[in-house]
């Protein structure tokens, strides 16, 4: 009788372990979001919010914690003012630069025709009508500033400019800055209208002077994008810039511009920047970037204009994203990571021993009760003789005894890389989760292989890129778990 209760218990345990639950839409939905605000004033926390989706009411709640950049329980806060440092607040605290919509064109037909009022059309005599997902309504986003507490006092400095800044509809305050000394604000804008604006990728930073109004293009030379401006420690303005007017995927380059003269600290190096902080010594930057189908963060040092080498070497490694740079609290550098298998959470990274510590546990608890999804990184063979990385993410309790249908992934863009993303519109665990084995190719036009590899697939969008994602299905197809009946994109 032992024996076969032990059996039993033994039996209900191992079914239990090969047979774990796997994401739903309905979970996918009901995991908490985590982002982080900033580092704390005093650089010993992190700030942080987390969004938690009610299906019902078909909205989220927001509640914002502090964790110690060492780790332990995170606080809940009932307000973050103070906490963090506002950088849109001026360096002496007295004044505050924000952005604000102003009607500066009749678009709409009860705009042109008062007797129309309950017309619902949009009038367009250009291109730039709409871009992405936001129609052009004769609104356009400006940059303000005014004295904290007085809002009389607030200043348009677009004043009867048919020009947006922050950028739409992407742009955020990352788009405006206050010189260190606070006389002037830098902001970015692309000045041009109809279809200049629809045809263009020119967008520049511009400088205000607070105390005579004027206004200074600061990066004319160049004709492609300029953005992300930011200052040194020791005051060097420094953005990122593409060279090619028109050409929304070309290489980013991190640009300073010390003693007058703009130097390109990335401009040897073959892969694109998507984001950058300075380390407080003002010697090297950190900055975030595609290689080999992950997020990775990177540094390069910075020397002046001295005969120095500019080098740039990869800090951290491994199959996930790093998808934002926190900030550095002594040799910890704290970023928010994600990877196929889970939601973006905050991780502290130590600089010396190369170590990892996760920090927040918002879906740790939901993801501990989920099978996940084994992920394999697979080097297939091109048409033309070229390398290429697919990711393979197989079926939660995968069984190679089994035949599974199989999904080609066909990333967007078309320039978009493909690394370890955790979307809440396009989950590949989810879809994993249903049955499915899924190849993700690096094909033709992603970022993280090379600047040639990445530009590839401009003009030829049905070219090799499409004998790419059928090189990588066909590859696959050929296991012996692979329904070949059963294929699908």
């Amino acid at each position: 009788m032992k024996k076969s209760i032990l059996f039993l218990i033994f039996f209900v345990a191992t079914t239990s372990i090969f047979a774990q639950a796997t994401m739903t839409p309905e979970l996918l939905w009901q995991l908490k979001r985590v982002s982080a605000v900033g580092m704390s004033t005093d650089g010993n926390s992190i700030i942080y919010r987390v969004s938690t989706p009610d299906l019902a009411e078909n909205k989220s709640s927001a509640a914002y914690f502090s964790i110690h950049v060492a780790g332990g329980s995170a606080k809940p806060l009932d307000n973050i003012e103070g906490l963090v440092k506002d950088k849109n607040v001026s360096p002496d605290g007295t004044q505050l630069v924000y952005s604000q919509k102003v009607k500066m064109q009749n678009v709409f037909g009860s705009d042109r025709y008062s007797d129309l009022s309950k017309s619902n059309v949009m009038v367009y005599d250009a291109l730039d009508y709409r871009h992405w997902d936001t129609d052009h309504d004769g609104e356009f986003h400006h940059v303000f500033f005014k004295t904290i507490g007085d809002d009389d006092s607030a200043v348009d400095i677009m004043a009867g400019m048919p020009y947006h800044a922050p950028q739409q509809p992407f742009g955020g305050d990352e788009d405006f800055i206050w010189a260190p000394d606070g006389s002037s604000i830098i902001y970015v804008s692309k000045k041009k209208v109809g279809t200049a604006a629809a045809t263009s990728t020119n967008s520049d930073l511009y400088q205000y002077d607070l105390a005579t109004g004027e206004t200074v293009n600061l990066t004319e030379k160049n004709v492609g994008y300029d953005t992300q401006p930011s200052f040194s420690p020791t005051g060097d303005l420094t953005w990122l810039q593409m060279k090619r007017d028109g050409y929304e995927a070309d290489k980013n380059d991190i640009i300073v511009r010390h003693m007058g003269i703009d130097i390109n600290l990335t401009a040897q190096w073959d892969e694109t920047v998507q984001s950058y902080t300075w380390d407080a010594s003002g010697k090297k930057l950190y900055f975030s970037a595609a290689i080999n189908g992950t997020l990775q963060v990177f540094e390069v040092n910075f020397v002046g204009l001295t005969k120095k080498a500019i080098q740039v070497n990869q800090v951290t490694v491994g199959d996930f994203d790093v998808t934002s740079i926190v900030g550095i609290s002594g040799t910890s550098m704290i970023v928010t990571r994600t990877d196929f298998n889970h939601a973006s959470e905050i991780f502290s990274y130590d600089l010396k021993s190369k170590t990892w510590k996760q920090l927040t546990q918002a879906n740790t608890e939901t993801y501990s009760k989920l099978a996940p999804s084994k992920v394999e990184r697979r080097w297939i063979t091109t048409t033309d003789n070229k390398k290429m990385l697919v990711w393979v993410i197989l079926p939660p309790n995968f069984d190679q005894t089994k035949k599974y249908p199989t999904l080609l992934y066909c990333q967007g863009g078309p320039q978009g890389a493909l690394t370890q993303f955790y979307s809440f519109r396009w989950n590949l665990q989810l879809m994993a989760a249903q049955g499915y084995i899924i190849v993700a190719p690096n094909r033709r036009g992603m970022p993280g292989h090379g600047t040639a590899w990445n530009e590839q697939i401009s003009k030829d969008w049905g070219g090799q890129v499409m004998d790419d994602y059928l090189t990588a299905i066909d590859s696959v197809a050929r296991e012996g778990y692979v329904d070949k009946s059963r294929l699908g994109a």
